[in-house]
């Protein structure tokens, strides 16, 4: 339980620019309806805009104006040729395994953001994964798709269920989160915060869940590919190719030929991004 609770001495939440601009233009037209009610118009368009923009930086999983996100790997990790398998939304009894055989096929390291519920169904998977050298780290309880219009202590509650879960099949509380399609609001930050969370989104992304053509899948993930990048793949609800197989099992072998052809190394979340960095 300990490893989820509030930290002692935790610093204070660095509060964004864009949420001290919310707040100045709240209390702007807060003022502006008291001394000029008939400009109430005004304040009134001030306000949906701004709450446009608050929508539009939560609906994108790669913005960091609501707070720290891991777009990227840090500049050492880059510079020893690392990059980041991100494998989400497992574990699947039938798909995790098989990926867990192509990594250890290529000695390859990757960091499984798990769903909790998931993982209590399958505790004997989540420990596999870790003995195999991978990490295991937070996808919330549920995977809710209502999962972006929770409040604080909605977010606290599903994060820290995940955590306690997580950290009880494996040992090790998750030091990174990623939400659900990445999608979010500003509460969640604070919480994150709180919990000494680090969120995590990806650099580029297969969407393996919904595309059925693996080679198209495989040229999103590896254009453009670079050291320090996060890619992300789907061991739980992926999409499946023409012949019925996962696609994550189709795409993961040409991938990690891919990765040796350029001399990049998959190393985990944990092994690439320093702990200090991960800490309030």
């Amino acid at each position: 339980m300990s490893a989820v609770l509030p930290r002692p001495g935790v610093s204070r939440w660095p509060v964004p620019p864009l949420l001290w601009a919310t707040a100045a233009i709240h209390a702007g037209a807060l003022v502006l309806l008291l001394a000029a009610p008939a400009h109430w118009a005004w304040a009134l368009t001030a306000l949906v805009a701004n709450h446009a923009v608050l929508t539009a930086v939560g609906l994108w999983p790669r913005s960091t104006a609501l707070g720290e996100n891991l777009v990227r790997l840090p500049a050492a990790a880059a510079a020893r040729g690392e990059v980041a398998l991100t494998i989400d939304d497992g574990p699947d009894p039938e798909v995790t395994p098989a990926v867990l055989d192509l990594l250890d096929a290529a000695g390859a390291r990757a960091t499984f953001f798990c769903i909790a519920d998931r993982a209590q169904r399958h505790p004997q998977l989540v420990r596999e994964i870790v003995r195999r050298g991978h990490s295991v780290q937070n996808h919330t309880h549920g995977h809710s798709h209502r999962f972006s219009l929770l409040g604080p202590r909605g977010f606290a509650r599903e994060i820290e269920a995940a955590q306690r879960v997580l950290a009880g099949l494996t040992g090790e509380a998750p030091r990174f989160f990623r939400a659900p399609a990445g999608l979010r609001n500003p509460f969640l930050a604070p919480v994150l915060h709180r919990l000494g969370l680090t969120l995590a989104s990806w650099t580029r992304r297969g969407y393996d869940t919904r595309e059925r053509d693996p080679q198209r899948v495989l040229r999103r993930l590896t254009r453009g590919l670079a050291a320090g990048d996060i890619l992300l793949l789907h061991d739980g609800h992926c999409a499946r190719d023409a012949q019925g197989r996962p696609i994550i099992l189709a795409v993961l072998p040409a991938l990690l030929a891919e990765l040796r052809g350029r001399a990049l190394v998959p190393a985990t979340l944990p092994q690439a991004v320093p702990a200090a960095r991960s800490k309030p």
